[in-house]
């Protein structure tokens, strides 16, 4: 039986744009042919939700007509049946750290003096752990502005991994998805021998990312 998920912000509105608001247990329904991102209910399975991240994971169930779309599915009928509780703001930014540290090596391979986004990441983890106050992330945040310069003027691949590491920094349960778009896109831009060798590198980086969610979240063994 496919698991799927539902993404809300804390009072269950839908993250990812949509309308209406989900309530615990309550079913929702649509009329009329199903639309990807114009009509019908979306949820996610496992292996898409990591580019749908937000404040709010639930597991949901799904009734009738589904659609898969890419990276999301579509369906008539849908509610939302427990919040997944290992999915918080510490979780989040421990993903969004591990995310980061993985491409890591491709901003120091060509800035190996630069240590700024590496210390991010150790602030934002130890943050996370309960080992850093609120002084130490702010400063860590504060270093976020020369962090970014240094992925604006690196090249493609470094420039993402620093990117990376500053959104693991200031990653929170709304905010971890794009540590991992942007270390997926520093992975992508390193494999420079073709277009073939680069989407591998992305579906690479994205199945680990799933598996390590998925070991975060403790949805499987």
């Amino acid at each position: 039986m496919t698991v799927y998920y539902k993404v809300t912000n804390l009072d269950g509105a839908a993250y990812h744009d949509g309308h209406g608001r989900w309530t615990l247990g309550r079913w929702r329904s649509v009329r009329g042919p199903l639309v990807a991102c114009q009509r019908g209910l979306h949820l996610c399975t496992a292996d898409q939700l990591v580019d749908w991240l937000g404040p709010v994971i639930w597991k949901a169930e799904a009734s009738g007509e589904v659609l898969y779309a890419g990276d999301k599915m579509v369906t008539r009928r849908a509610r939302i049946v427990c919040r997944v509780e290992t999915w918080n703001e510490r979780t989040a930014r421990l993903f969004a750290a591990d995310c980061a540290e993985r491409v890591l090596p491709l901003f120091e391979a060509q800035y190996p003096t630069d240590d700024r986004p590496r210390k991010v990441i150790e602030v934002a983890r130890r943050f996370a752990n309960g080992e850093a106050t609120e002084k130490e992330l702010a400063a860590a945040e504060a270093a976020e502005a020369a962090t970014r310069d240094a992925a604006v003027t690196a090249g493609v691949a470094a420039g993402a991994a620093a990117w990376a590491a500053v959104a693991a920094g200031v990653a929170g349960a709304a905010e971890a998805a794009e540590a991992a778009r942007a270390a997926r896109a520093a992975a992508r831009a390193a494999e420079a021998a073709g277009a073939a060798d680069r989407a591998a590198a992305w579906d690479a980086e994205r199945k680990w990312q799933t598996e390590r969610l998925m070991e975060i979240l403790g949805e499987r063994a």
